[in-house]
């Protein structure tokens, strides 16, 4: 695993946004993994800039989404379709239907999550994948346990996870104890994934994912096993 340190957030960002720009350069037609919470908005934000500023074009880009609460609608403010047509399909000329997002209406999420993997597969995988890390390890919202699902998936949020994102909903209550994510291996089939980190709160689970032990109850240390996989992260994040 490569790892990049950057001095701070902002550095940070456009350090991944870096790497973004080049791929979507030497590959327009890419299919990018796109993942939300507050650690890539800087990143969207750069990317966004580097649109306004004549050096991208999203014309041609596909992007497959990580995850998406369950149930919530596209339209709730903290859902993560919502998320990404805020902070970057909206300010670019990306295709919307070339964007997808795991879909937090599904009447039936099995059948949705199998749909979305066939999704991944006729893309022929995704050529680079964004992970954040949650303070608990978590990759998507593949959470600690005992045991790691491979395919996508409609899944429990740990009560860890729900009191870390309570801050973007009006109460704790409000936050959905369910998600629709990607699996483990759903992750894999990407070609190269960069995993950013910023704040000490993940400097544990950034220790861990970097010690030598392969865990479920820290699901990113399993990243060791992917042949192409870069760390891009903050000091505080790395040291503590």
């Amino acid at each position: 695993m490569k790892v990049i340190v950057c001095k701070n957030y902002d550095e940070m960002s456009a350090t991944a946004a870096g790497e973004l720009s080049k791929q979507i350069c030497e590959k327009p037609d890419s299919v990018l993994g796109l993942a939300t919470g507050s650690t890539p908005e800087g990143m969207y934000a750069c990317l966004v800039k580097d649109y306004q500023d004549g050096k991208l074009d999203f014309s041609k880009i596909t992007t497959v989404n990580l995850d998406e609460y369950y149930p919530i609608t596209p339209d709730n403010d903290q859902s993560y379709r919502y998320f990404m047509n805020y902070h970057l399909f909206s300010k670019v000329n990306i295709n919307l239907a070339n964007t997808n997002v795991p879909d937090g209406t599904a009447k039936d999420p099995d059948a949705f999550c199998a749909d979305y993997e066939k999704l991944i597969d006729s893309l022929g995988g995704v050529d680079l994948q964004i992970l954040g890390i949650g303070q608990n390890g978590h990759i998507g919202f593949n959470e600690p346990g005992d045991i790691l699902y491979p395919n996508t998936h409609l899944t429990d949020l740990t009560d860890s996870t729900i009191k870390a994102n309570a801050r973007f909903f009006d109460s704790i209550d409000d936050v959905p104890k369910q998600a629709l994510t990607m699996g483990i291996a759903s992750i894999f089939k990407a070609k190269r994934i960069i995993i950013m980190a910023s704040g000490k709160s993940k400097h544990d689970a950034i220790a861990k994912m970097l010690g030598e032990t392969i865990e479920t109850k820290c699901p990113a240390t399993i990243l060791k096993l992917h042949p192409n996989v870069t760390l891009i992260c903050d000091e505080d994040a790395y040291n503590g």
